[in-house]
């Protein structure tokens, strides 16, 4: 089970924590991160770690890493993703752009449980980009 405690600081800011692990929230995103870049992060995180487990499982050398998410949010409220754009930078060879691919596709699809609670409402669009 998941379970996380968040507790009011003060204003909009707040502290949750998890099995001893602490971030800071902030609704204006001065002291934390907003509530919805939070739920981005843990998108990137979900699928980053996927990525990891993958290509080293595919034995693909990887040098860096950098997953970016944004998505733009619905003018009514409650606000929500309209869509979410992902691009995956992956330092690797070129001759390995076939198992990149395959290892994103396989995170989005089928590993990453943030991906697929998200989607539910929000279409994941995504680029790689290795260099």
């Amino acid at each position: 089970m998941a379970k996380t405690i968040t507790t009011w600081i003060k204003n909009h800011e707040f502290e949750a924590s998890h099995e001893g692990n602490t971030i800071k929230i902030d609704g204006a995103a001065k002291n934390g991160h907003g509530p919805k870049a939070l739920m981005l992060s843990a998108l990137a995180g979900c699928s980053g770690i996927d990525m990891v487990d993958l290509l080293i499982k595919m034995r693909v050398p990887f040098f860096a890493l950098s997953i970016e998410v944004e998505a733009e949010q619905t003018e009514e409220h409650p606000k929500v993703f309209k869509e979410i754009h992902i691009l995956y930078k992956v330092q690797t060879d070129m001759e390995y752009e076939k198992k990149v691919r395959k290892a994103v596709n396989l995170s989005l699809e089928q590993y990453c449980g943030v991906a697929a609670m998200l989607r539910k409402n929000s279409p994941i669009i995504h680029k790689i980009e290795i260099y």
